[in-house]
C-alpha cells in the first residue's frame, strides 16, 4: 500500500550495506534507493526551510513554546524509514518490518517513509526537513514496497497495519491510498478500539478517475486532503464524502535522488498533508496526554480553518485545514466527550467500489458539472451535492499574516497501488 509505492515503517537499525546493493540493483527505473546522507551545503539549507512554507503559515514557532509533541509515537507506515538522515538522527525508534522483502524496516528504498517521518519530527539539522512535532518520535512500519522485482510476493499491506495497531504508537499515519484490501479494515477497527488516532491520504488523482481511497475510507479514519500556500485545496487531492480534515501539501521538498544527500522542491502530496495532520494531533496529544483519540481529533476538528463552520463535511476539505495554533496559542476548541468519535457517525461505508482501478486513489464523484474554479474549496451548504468555487480552506495564518514562500516546480503526485 503506498502512495507512490508500498509503504511500510522501519526502525533505526544499522544499515546492511549488502542488502542495499541487492535493492539498488532490483530497483526499476524511476524508483529511489535510501543510502547514506551526506552534507548539505549551507546555501541548500537555507533553500530548504525556505521552502517550508507551512511552518511559518501555521506559526511553529510560537505552538512549540507549548508544545512539540514530546511524549507521543507516531507509527509510520510507509516504504521504511532511514533513521540516518541528519534531521532523523535521534528520533527513530527501532522499527518492525512487516514487508518479507529483503532488509530492514531501516531500509527506505523509495525515500517515501523517510520524507513523511521527517514531516513530522524531523530536527531540520544540517538543512534537513524540520517537522512540525520534532519532541515526538516515529516508529517505522515497513510494509511491502511497490517498485522492486518480486515485489507481489511480499507479505500483505494488512500485515502492517496490523504491526501498528497492536504496537505502543498512539497515533498511525497512513500517507497511502488505493482500492480496499482483504484484512485491512479489521486492522483499523483493532487500532481505533485500542484508542489510537488513525490519519491516511485522501489520494492524489482528483483529475483522473477520482475511486474512493482506501484505508481513508474506512469508517474512523481521518481522510486528509492537501491545500496550497494560496489557501486553495490541490488540483490533484480527491474529493468525496469521506474527506476529514485538510493540511499543506504542495511545492513542499523531499528527498530526490537515490543517495538522499539532496532534496527537491517538487513533492507534497496527500501523503505529505497526512504526515503534517498527524504532527498536529501529535503536538494536542503532547499538551493534553490524559485526553483520548476522540478528544484530540474533536479539537482538530473544532479548530479547523473554513470560512463558514458547518456540520456538514465539504467533498473537497472536509471540516476545514488543521490548525493546532487555535487550540495551542489561543486556548480554543472543545475536546468533548471522550468516548464518542467526531467523525465516525458520518463515516462512509467502507465497501468497495464497483469497479476498483488497480492503482485506485480516491473518490468517484457524479460528474455533475464540476466548474472550472471547483478546484478551489468548496463552501459547504447542507445540500451535499452543491459544490461551491469558494476559498473558505484556512486561514492558516493569523489576521493580517502572511507566509513567506520560496517553492517552485511541479509538484511530484504520489500516489499508492496496492497488489492482490
Amino acid at each position: 500500500m503506498t502512495a507512490g509505492l508500498n509503504l511500510e515503517e522501519s526502525g533505526a537499525p544499522p544499515r546492511r550495506t549488502t542488502w542495499r546493493r541487492l535493492l539498488s540493483a532490483l530497483a526499476v527505473a524511476g524508483v529511489w534507493a535510501a543510502c547514506l546522507v551526506g552534507p548539505v551545503p549551507a546555501a541548500q539549507a537555507d533553500d530548504v526551510r525556505s521552502q517550508l512554507w507551512h511552518l511559518d503559515a501555521m506559526q511553529a514557532e510560537k505552538m512549540w513554546e507549548v508544545s512539540t509533541g514530546a511524549g507521543i509515537t507516531i507509527a509510520v507506515v510507509d516504504s521504511g524509514v532511514d533513521p540516518t538522515t541528519d534531521s532523523l538522527q535521534g528520533q527513530v525508534l527501532p522499527g518492525i518490518d512487516a514487508s518479507g522483502a529483503p532488509g530492514e524496516a531501516s531500509d527506505d528504498y523509495t525515500g517515501h517513509g523517510t520524507t513523511m517521518a521527517e514531516y513530522i519530527v524531523g530536527t531540520g539539522k544540517n538543512g534537513g526537513v524540520q517537522g512540525l512535532a520534532p519532541g515526538a518520535k516515529v516508529l517505522p512500519v515497513r510494509g511491502s514496497i511497490e517498485g522492486l522485482k518480486d515485489a507481489e510476493k511480499w507479505a500483505p499491506t494488512s500485515k502492517a497495519l496490523w504491526a501498528a495497531a497492536r504496537s505502543d504508537a498512539q497515533i498511525i499515519n497512513l500517507s497511502v491510498g488505493g482500492p480496499p484490501a482483504a484484512g485491512e479494515e479489521d486492522a483499523i477497527r483493532h487500532a481505533i478500539s485500542r484508542g489510537k488516532l488513525v490519519f491516511a491520504a485522501a489520494g492524489n488523482e482528483r483529475q483522473e478517475h477520482n475511486l474512493v481511497s482506501y484505508p481513508a475510507a474506512y469508517p474512523g479514519v481521518v481522510a486528509v486532503a492537501a491545500s496550497g500556500k494560496d489557501g486553495e485545496v490541490a488540483k490533484f487531492s480527491q474529493k468525496g464524502d469521506y474527506i476529514d480534515l485538510a493540511a499543506p501539501g504542495v511545492d513542499l521538498p523531499k528527498w530526490c535522488d537515490e543517495k538522499m544527500q539532496s532534496y527537491c522542491p517538487n513533492g507534497g502530496g496527500t501523503s505529505t498533508a497526512t504526515a503534517i495532520a498527524s504532527a498536529s494531533a501529535a503536538l494536542i496529544w503532547s499538551k493534553h496526554p490524559d485526553w483520548t483519540a476522540n478528544q484530540v481529533l474533536r479539537v482538530l476538528v473544532d479548530t479547523a480553518g473554513r470560512k463558514e463552520k458547518s456540520e456538514v463535511r465539504s467533498r473537497y476539505i472536509g471540516y476545514g485545514a488543521v490548525r493546532p495554533r487555535i487550540h495551542l496559542l489561543e486556548g480554543e476548541g472543545d475536546p468533548g466527550d471522550p468516548d464518542k468519535n467526531p467523525i465516525e457517525t458520518v463515516e462512509l461505508d467502507a465497501s468497495p467500489p464497483a469497479s476498483p482501478s488497480p492503482e485506485g486513489d480516491g473518490s468517484e464523484d457524479a460528474k455533475s458539472g464540476d466548474k472550472a474554479g471547483a478546484d478551489r474549496v468548496e463552501k459547504a451548504s447542507s445540500e451535499a451535492a452543491a459544490e461551491e468555487s469558494d476559498n473558505d480552506l484556512w486561514i492558516y495564518l493569523g489576521a493580517g499574516a502572511a507566509a513567506a514562500v520560496v517553492a517552485a516546480g511541479a509538484f511530484v503526485l504520489v500516489r499508492r497501488t496496492r497488489r492482490t
